[in-house]
């Protein structure tokens, strides 16, 4: 019975990640405001309840692009093509996406990535849909971060422990053992497939009332696409811009 502390100690952190996992999603899907279903979503809005704030930059640096403000080239720097809304006008995302290319007027795409995620007016945007209760919270999306990755460590744990309680008991007691072990992985194995099913195919940023909201938009529209469904139904030039992980020599 030597194996019996170890499926103990395997039971009882599944179980604890579990619980953790489950108060933390429920917390994050119950996140709503009186004011939840009221009102529309504006492109900006859109693309961060789908993707975040490396969503809305997607969409401003393609917006500008579109626009002839910004050249994104293929091989992934972003080149100032109209720096007027630099001023007092324009859009406060597109001053964001200036502001970080610098006078220089080229930098490289994820450079800017960041900078843009990190603007002020992101942050707005993000407050705002929080306060509407249609995206979760900060500490609730950190939280079920966190309660993802315990239940998959408890199930690496388990699956660990169980191979050596295995390797501790007689052959013909194995069968016991596995079975015994089975109970824990399986528990964490089904907790993680629920989480998947639970958050797919909407995105970790939107709670359920914003997960409407996205669920009744039309993709007609290329930025509203954009918005929605990320970089896959762009060109395939723009997502070799998007995509690169280093910029080249220069713009071409």
């Amino acid at each position: 019975m030597v194996w019996i502390p170890l499926f103990l100690v395997a039971s009882v952190v599944t179980a604890v990640a579990c619980v953790r996992l489950c108060r933390a999603a429920i917390a994050a899907g119950g996140t709503g405001g009186g004011t939840a279903g009221a009102g529309e979503l504006t492109l900006g809005e859109a693309a961060f309840l789908a993707g975040g704030p490396g969503r809305v930059t997607e969409l401003a640096l393609v917006s500008m692009h579109r626009a002839r403000r910004l050249l994104l080239a293929h091989t992934g720097w972003a080149t100032v093509l109209d720096g007027s809304g630099s001023g007092s006008g324009g859009d406060e995302l597109e001053r964001a996406v200036l502001g970080a290319i610098g006078p220089e007027g080229q930098a490289p795409v994820p450079r800017l990535r960041p900078a843009v995620a990190a603007a002020a007016c992101v942050h707005r945007i993000e407050e705002g849909l929080v306060a509407r209760g249609l995206a979760v919270p900060g500490p609730d999306r950190r939280e079920v971060a966190a309660g993802l990755r315990a239940v998959r460590g408890a199930f690496l744990l388990a699956l660990v422990l169980g191979a050596v309680a295995a390797g501790l008991v007689e052959e013909d007691g194995r069968a016991r053992v596995l079975a015994a072990f089975a109970l824990p992985l399986t528990a964490s194995g089904l907790c993680l497939l629920l989480a998947r099913v639970e958050s797919y195919p909407h995105s970790r940023w939107a709670s359920h009332a914003g997960q409407r909201l996205l669920a009744g938009l039309s993709a007609e529209d290329p930025l509203t696409a954009l918005a929605t469904r990320g970089p896959a139904v762009l060109e395939p030039e723009l997502r070799a811009a998007l995509g690169r992980s280093r910029g080249g020599a220069g713009a071409s």
